[in-house]
């Protein structure tokens, strides 16, 4: 929501790990430039590995309480 390049370099690195980051360069692109698939492909392949890692991390944790 904020520009990165106001924020310190801490809270710019954060700010990349955080999956929001991403869907809102998505939603930018699509609602204001008309961006195609190539150009926001980057932030669609970050979703998906944020996606993957908790999806991981939940299926793991999840079959710990049945045990």
């Amino acid at each position: 929501m904020f520009p990165f390049r106001g924020m310190p370099q801490w809270a710019q690195w954060l700010g990349e790990v955080l999956p929001l980051t991403h869907f809102l360069r998505i939603v930018r692109g699509v609602m204001l430039k008309s961006a195609d698939l190539g150009s926001i492909q980057s932030e669609l392949l970050a979703i998906m590995a944020f996606t993957l890692a908790v999806g991981l991390i939940a299926m793991t944790r999840y079959k710990r309480t049945l045990d």
